[in-house]
């Protein structure tokens, strides 16, 4: 028998694009494998509690509302660890549509490899209807947004790529090793710090890029830009956790000490030059011009993290 897989949403506020969402779960080709649909709202004040109402009356699985108080993305997932029935959990988030096979291809993978450390990563692409442009393409396979272009079918992944948008882990292996941590209340570190923590115990992390998820969300530049730097202003309590401590130990020994002081040399000196130039380049980013990948990075570098220092 296949392992039966619960799906969880955590949702704040994105009432229309949740619809979308939950529509794609229960028109799943593998929909006999999933036990149950649990979307955590997370204190709403749009029409999410009606939306997901009528959506229950229309479908033959189980769709279980929970709400709560305003608590972040972390408390909400960890509300539902608390009540999932199934032995999988699939974690979803309320802007990811699943392709049709999405949930099958989970739960085959984790019936090809039932270890209880194994969790299975999938893909995620924008929604073509968005026509998304090549810098948000970009964005998604080797820059802030995912990293899915050095990805390989079946590898195993670093925990830096442990996206908690479309993974799906064993419960039980879940709730014994550790859930997630509370002081991360908005987007970002909290899917990381949880992963290395589940690294310690044995947690490997699988590439599956068949199980495809669409992110129905359309990203111009200085919205990329402005995420990036509300995800920063977080990372110095992602800095005191032994994940944090982690990775900057691996980033100092990646990079020479001798690079780093020619780069901070080499800055004041190439600022002005890039003041002229990069704004050029920014004027592109939000067309359907494509340009080479070194300058998406570059430019996208200067805005997030240079300009204003």
């Amino acid at each position: 028998m296949p392992m039966r897989i619960s799906v969880v949403i955590p949702t704040y506020n994105r009432a229309d694009v949740l619809r979308k969402t939950l529509v794609a779960y229960f028109a799943q080709s593998g929909d006999h494998q999933i036990l149950e649909v649990l979307v955590v709202d997370d204190g709403s004040k749009d029409h999410t509690e009606e939306v997901v109402r009528q959506i229950s009356r229309e479908s033959a699985l189980p769709l279980r509302y929970l709400k709560q108080e305003n608590l972040g993305l972390s408390a909400a997932r960890n509300h539902a660890i608390r009540e999932v029935k199934a032995e999988l959990i699939l974690f979803g988030d309320d802007d990811i549509i699943p392709s049709p096979g999405m949930v099958a291809e989970h739960v085959a993978w984790h019936d090809r490899y039932p270890e209880p450390e194994v969790g299975v990563l999938g893909h995620v692409d924008w929604a073509r209807e968005l026509h998304p442009t090549p810098f948000m393409v970009w964005s998604g396979l080797y820059g802030p947004q995912f990293k899915f272009g050095y990805c390989k079918p079946g590898m195993e992944v670093d925990v830096a790529y442990a996206y908690f948008c479309n993974t799906s882990v064993k419960s039980r292996f879940l709730r014994q090793n550790g859930i997630f941590s509370e002081t991360f209340r908005q987007y970002g570190w909290e899917d990381i710090e949880l992963s290395y923590r589940l690294s310690r115990k044995g947690y490997r992390l699988l590439y599956n890029p068949d199980a495809l998820g669409y992110h129905y969300k359309y990203e111009e530049f200085d919205n990329t830009v402005s995420r990036i730097r509300v995800l920063c202003s977080s990372y110095s309590a992602f800095e005191k956790t032994d994940a944090g401590k982690f990775f900057v130990e691996r980033r100092r020994k990646q990079t020479p000490e001798r690079m780093s002081r020619m780069k901070a040399l080499a800055k004041p000196l190439l600022r002005p030059f890039k003041g002229l130039i990069m704004p050029l380049f920014r004027q592109l980013l939000d067309t359907h011009i494509p340009l080479p990948a070194w300058v998406y990075e570059r430019v996208f570098h200067y805005y997030a993290y240079e300009r204003g220092q």
